[in-house]
């Protein structure tokens, strides 16, 4: 099956990270953040002092169906030592402790919640951590990763495809009638094809081929381009390759999902890489030595979504996927707006540099002028991969008419960033369609909590 998609954008920007992955040595501490995107491990379950094993449970989020945060070495627990984490002091590697999985259903999805491979998997139209027991509509399944720069599916393939075979496996052993959907490049390669006559035998397993161009590999595209619309009977299960490999990892070997494999990227950094890394690794660490361009910035996640990394932070928090790393230029360009741009991309190709075959960028945080006034030149429209009119919906949110800006179709939005890329003036339509998507939603929920205590009462 074949999935074609208007919209999207791939962004050339310098810093992509080599395809091999790499383990740098041990920590003798990790800093384990207590809390990261989706968790907030608040419930802890050690004492100051302790003495802990491999996998043993340091923690866990009450609202996200008691997800664990697992210590990912032996070693001896500190609290209270630094703010909004817990540290784990002389650090070894050691064997973890857990019990083989048998039983049914239930008892495997236990075991994914209990060994730390749920929190991989997620709502393929929410980004929520799904209800593991609430039986979903389908299973999707990416091995893509198109935003820069995040760890690549490939990467984390090569050399695993008969675990990433197996994972597949236990994870249908888990549903019934459901269809599971594997997403896989449109793109002709050596490890493409292996995977293909590795997953060949799997009748039950359906392939989607979706074209190499940022972001078609959302799963809430994915999902709407397979007729699996939000708000149906059920969640849409969504899991990427890593999620697969950490499924297999409990289920057939009742091991814990400890270790994170993280893209450290960007026009920053020198040699850019993938590493194999266990939860709390020191930041400071992964950097030191990596940057080579001046005072930098640091993003988790990717260029386009990703976030300034708190400065507070001390360690590789539970759900980081890559580092990207933005030089701060010393001194700012001026009249840079009269300047040819041989050396500058422009998705509306106004610059020299469309004169010359493209080439990647090395982004830096400059904003190269100010903001401006939207000037509806429709280029967010022509790249929008959700088929909705931003500069439309901006117009509405602008003159704070929100209810229009929703009959827009704002919540189809998936927050991929490339609207606020192509804009020439600058405006931060995804922050901006983002918050419209929060007061949205809490107003739903404020409705139904108000119709709920009325029929109550």
């Amino acid at each position: 099956m074949r999935l074609k998609r208007k919209g999207g954008y791939n962004v050339p920007l310098a810093g992509r990270p080599a395809g091999e992955i790499r383990a740098p040595p041990e920590a003798d501490t990790l800093w384990l953040p207590l809390g990261s995107r989706r968790f907030s491990f608040s419930q802890l379950a050690v004492g100051n002092g302790e003495a802990v094993k491999t996998g043993q449970v340091l923690a866990t989020d009450p609202a996200n169906f008691d997800v664990p945060l697992l210590a990912p070495r032996a070693g001896t627990v500190r609290l209270g030592a630094v703010k909004g984490h817990l540290v784990l002091e002389n650090a070894r590697r050691g064997p973890a402790e857990t019990p083989p999985v048998h039983g049914d259903g239930d008892a495997k999805r236990r075991a994914l919640v209990r060994l730390g491979a749920w929190p991989f998997f997620e709502d393929a139209h929410t980004g929520r951590l799904p209800d593991p027991f609430v039986a979903p509509r389908a299973v999707i399944v990416s091995t893509v990763r198109l935003e820069p720069f995040l760890a690549r599916g490939d990467a984390q393939l090569a050399g695993r495809l008969d675990a990433f075979a197996r994972g597949l496996e236990y994870l249908q052993s888990l549903l019934e009638y459901q269809p599971m959907y594997l997403v896989v490049p449109d793109v002709e390669t050596e490890l493409a094809e292996t995977l293909h006559e590795n997953l060949r035998g799997l009748a039950w397993l359906q392939v989607v081929t979706i074209p190499r161009r940022y972001p078609m590999d959302h799963f809430a595209l994915v999902a709407r381009g397979l007729g699996l619309k939000a708000g149906g009977d059920g969640p849409v299960w969504a899991v990427r390759t890593e999620g697969v490999l950490a499924a297999d990892r409990a289920l057939g070997e009742s091991r814990p999902a400890t270790e994170r494999i993280i893209s450290l990227g960007g026009p920053a950094v020198g040699q850019p890489v993938h590493l194999s890394l266990p939860v709390g690794y020191p930041l400071e660490k992964i950097l030191l030595g990596a940057i080579v361009e001046g005072l930098p910035r640091v993003l988790t996640g990717g260029a386009q979504t990703g976030e300034a990394l708190d400065h507070t932070q001390k360690g590789l928090d539970a759900e980081c996927a890559g580092l990207t790393v933005l030089a701060e230029p010393k001194r700012r360009e001026h009249f840079g707006w009269l300047r040819p741009g041989w050396n500058r991309a422009s998705y509306s190709r106004c610059y020299l540099s469309a004169l010359h075959r493209p080439q990647p960028e090395r982004l830096t945080t400059a904003m190269r002028g100010e903001k401006r006034a939207c000037i509806a030149c429709g280029q967010c429209e022509t790249v929008c991969p959700a088929r909705i009119m931003p500069h439309v919906i901006h117009k509405a949110l602008y003159a704070d008419a929100i209810d229009d800006a929703e009959r827009l179709g704002v919540d189809l939005c998936v927050g991929c960033g490339l609207c606020s890329y192509v804009c020439p003036s600058k405006i931060e339509l995804r922050q901006e369609f983002l918050d419209a998507q929060r007061k949205i939603r809490e107003e739903r929920e404020h409705a139904e909590a108000a119709k709920a205590e009325e029929v109550k009462g």
